[in-house]
């Protein structure tokens, strides 16, 4: 039996735009923790090491670590938990998360502090995805894509401010008390969960009708259009401070600067594309995977130029992130049935495309193909262009099932 206080999508009159966007925020800073969980190690790299007394290399196997436990996770979590209510896996995810990032701040060794990364990080793939489900069942239809921007820029504001602030907390008193900081964070969004995130009714579906979506030709697309659509993004970010420093030539105390102008822009890029992708899904996913796909080919070319890469790197985060929300709702719409464990599975295809992005880019720079790292920005424009590709085979599908219904 349901309260009055649960949501369901045909209820949404019931619940305030006040109240609802109170939720949002609340989900917003949960994203905001996760997400500086996930990148803080790179501006700590020195202090960690140092701290432990371990190499450089092996410190940064502790983002690795993350990155894996998150593509495991995401998967494990969701079905271990499908049968939880929304709300209260939400707060499971912030407990273990909270726990998580504790006992980093506590590790004696480099082993413990592997481990409690791994903790932490089997929540980040099920809190977007069961996140992305209660974004769009808190606003009307067609703001859908809007409410899943607005969790994912606490992703975006985590590069933004969190990594900064928190490298420079960690490097004044010790890396220690950055992940502390991380779960004060953390205790504040569980608190604002409890308090403002409404119940949400959970999809009519068993075991084995998440299972089923996974045999589904549509969500194959799907997946592999995150992949390859977002895979781009990294195959040129992950050597964006190479590229920065040794063509540009801008010096290596200018890198984190820039990196801010990107932030701003997939800040910005990630809002648009919610609102583009609730007006025409198809045509905005589409329309933003090509600017991606032209602005990645250009800095193959404007990298030779301060001044345009400056402009360069900050049109590139507004198109990275304009296709986030509309992946993440594309996935939505083709499993509506049982969209726990595709939209959590779509959120680990997202840190599969940058895994893979990163992979690719490395093997052009080993290899010295195309004269190593000035071809990176090429390569991940083709990467990005076989997600078009993927995107364009998702849509004629879609067609064809709205003709089946008629």
């Amino acid at each position: 039996m349901q309260t009055n206080s649960t949501v369901r999508p045909s209820d949404l009159s019931a619940t305030s735009r006040r109240g609802a966007t109170l939720a949002l925020y609340a989900l917003t800073l949960g994203a905001f923790a996760i997400g500086m969980t996930e990148f803080i190690i790179m501006g700590l790299l020195p202090e960690v090491a140092a701290d432990l007394n371990v190499s450089i290399p092996l410190a940064g196997l502790l983002i690795t670590g993350y990155a894996l436990g998150v593509a495991a996770g995401a998967p494990v979590i969701t079905l271990a938990t499908h049968k939880m209510p929304r709300k209260a896996l939400l707060l499971f995810l912030m407990i273990l998360f909270i726990a998580g990032n504790a006992l980093a701040a506590l590790a004696p060794n480099y082993t413990v502090l592997m481990l409690a990364r791994i903790l932490a990080a089997l929540t980040h793939g099920s809190f977007f995805g069961v996140g992305s489900v209660i974004c769009a069942e808190l606003v009307p239809k067609e703001k859908r894509a809007g409410a899943i921007a607005i969790m994912f820029t606490g992703l975006t504001l985590a590069n933004i401010l969190g990594v900064p602030i928190g490298t420079f907390l960690g490097q004044a008193y010790g890396w220690r008390s950055t992940f502390w900081a991380i779960t004060i964070i953390g205790i504040i969004a569980l608190l604002g969960i409890v308090l403002l995130v409404p119940k949400v009714a959970n999809a009519v579906s068993s075991l084995r009708q998440e299972l089923g979506v996974l045999r589904r030709p549509a969500v194959h697309i799907a997946l592999l259009m995150t992949v390859f659509g977002f895979g781009g993004v990294f195959t040129a970010f992950t050597y964006i401070a190479p590229i920065l420093v040794e063509i540009t030539g801008f010096s290596p105390d200018s890198v984190s600067y820039i990196l801010v102008l990107f932030g701003i822009g997939i800040t910005l890029g990630n809002i648009y594309g919610g609102k583009l992708a609730d007006k025409r899904l198809f045509p905005s996913l589409l329309g933003i995977l090509a600017l991606l796909t032209v602005v990645l080919a250009l800095f193959g070319w404007t990298d030779q130029s301060k001044p345009l890469t400056l402009i360069t790197v900050f049109v590139l985060g507004i198109a990275a992130f304009g296709t986030v929300p509309g992946l993440q709702l594309h996935m939505l719409n083709t499993a509506k049935d049982a969209p726990t464990l595709a939209s959590t599975l779509n959120i680990a295809a997202f840190n599969l495309g940058n895994a893979m992005g990163a992979y690719v880019g490395g093997v052009v720079i080993d290899w010295g193909i195309g004269g190593g790292l000035p071809a990176v920005p090429w390569v991940a424009s083709l990467t990005t262009l076989i997600g078009i590709l993927f995107t364009l085979w998702g849509a004629s599908q879609q067609k064809q099932a709205a003709r089946g219904r008629r």
